[in-house]
């Protein structure tokens, strides 16, 4: 084997071994199912084009997998930037998350211990498996909505998470759509939020307590998992409204990730409506609302090739620091721009 043919087979390797979960076959059998339920459900109804309007579809197959999606330089796109964040990924992944969740744990078991002496070393049961994967849960969608919350209100923050919002059309593998730099914040916050919770529950069972499982999986990385892999699909999965005041449907992604105003920052947690409904930034669409994706027409053609998106970051802060500023006022036109009466007006 030759030197490239070794290096092509290793990147290969990274990648394979770094695969998410919700992107392996039962995830994305379980998307395609889904699918095919509501094709059927709604008689060829519900899925959106690559405008983000709902159009009818004439076949099954054109329902599931429509060529203007698949074939669009946004969905090729996709694919170049979630190989380079993974063949990255190894570099900085393992020594970032032990180093911020394991010190997270032990301080917070070390605080514990010396406010209120040693663990109860409590019995461990499938209820208490259960709340631990609970009170994990909403750790982790509280900590992933304050960072989400910022990169969408804070300029300096909003050039590195602009990248996800470039996607002009949604698939599964656009949830991994994201600079190599925005990777290392997220897997803080989710180390964060385990450490926290670990930490909590291994000073009340002494250590001995896993969190409760279905199916051999997590139950938080089942949830998680079949949510992030549907919500960047692009058939709108709505939920009775009741069950959307408590848990993000996938649908209501589509309107963040829509560039019309009434959909600016709104549904910015991971999993449920929680957060979002205590802090104002619930938005529960319609049925077939038109969801446009991407930056918008004023900004997105400087954000369309693999090229754009991985300097883009980069280009603005330099903007920023030259003196030009971004329109913070509005984060989906974005970009840098030179014209600072106009940054002030949007």
């Amino acid at each position: 084997m030759g030197p490239l043919a070794d290096i092509s087979s290793t990147a290969l390797l990274l990648i394979q071994n770094n695969l998410p979960r919700d992107l392996t076959w039962p995830f994305l059998l379980t998307t395609l199912a889904l699918g095919i339920a509501l094709w059927a459900l709604r008689n060829g109804r519900g899925a959106k084009d690559a405008t983000g309007q709902e159009q009818p579809a004439a076949t099954l197959v054109h329902f599931l997998l429509p060529y203007d999606i698949y074939s669009h330089v946004s969905a090729r796109v996709d694919v170049s930037l979630y190989v380079f964040e993974r063949i990255l990924r190894p570099l900085w992944a393992g020594g970032l998350i032990l180093a911020v969740g394991v010190t997270a744990e032990t301080a917070i078991i070390s605080s514990l211990v010396d406010a209120l002496g040693e663990s109860p070393s409590l019995e461990v049961n499938y209820a208490w498996m259960m709340l631990y994967s609970f009170v994990t849960l909403l750790l982790y969608d509280f900590i992933f909505y304050v960072i989400h919350y910022a990169e969408h209100k804070v300029p300096a923050l909003w050039v590195i998470h602009k990248v996800h919002h470039s996607a002009e059309v949604l698939t599964p593998l656009t949830r991994y759509r994201e600079h190599v730099l925005e990777g290392p914040i997220y897997a803080a916050g989710s180390a964060l939020a385990y450490g926290l919770a670990g930490g909590v529950f291994a000073w009340i069972f002494n250590g001995g307590i896993t969190q409760a499982t279905l199916f051999n999986i997590g139950l938080f990385s089942l949830i998680f998992g079949f949510n992030g892999s549907f919500r960047h699909y692009h058939v709108a999965f709505h939920y009775p409204k009741w069950l959307s005041q408590w848990l993000h449907s996938p649908v209501m992604h589509h309107t963040h990730h829509s560039y019309l105003e009434k959909h600016w920052d709104t549904n910015l947690a991971a999993v449920t409506s929680i957060w979002d409904r205590l802090f104002g930034t619930l938005y529960i669409p319609e049925k077939d609302e038109p969801t446009p994706w991407g930056l918008g027409p004023q900004t997105q053609d400087s954000y369309r090739s693999f090229w754009q998106n991985t300097t883009g970051p980069f280009r603005d802060w330099y903007a920023m620091a030259s003196g030009n500023t971004i329109k913070a006022a509005n984060p989906l036109a974005g970009g840098a721009s030179s014209d600072r009466s106009r940054d002030s007006t949007h």
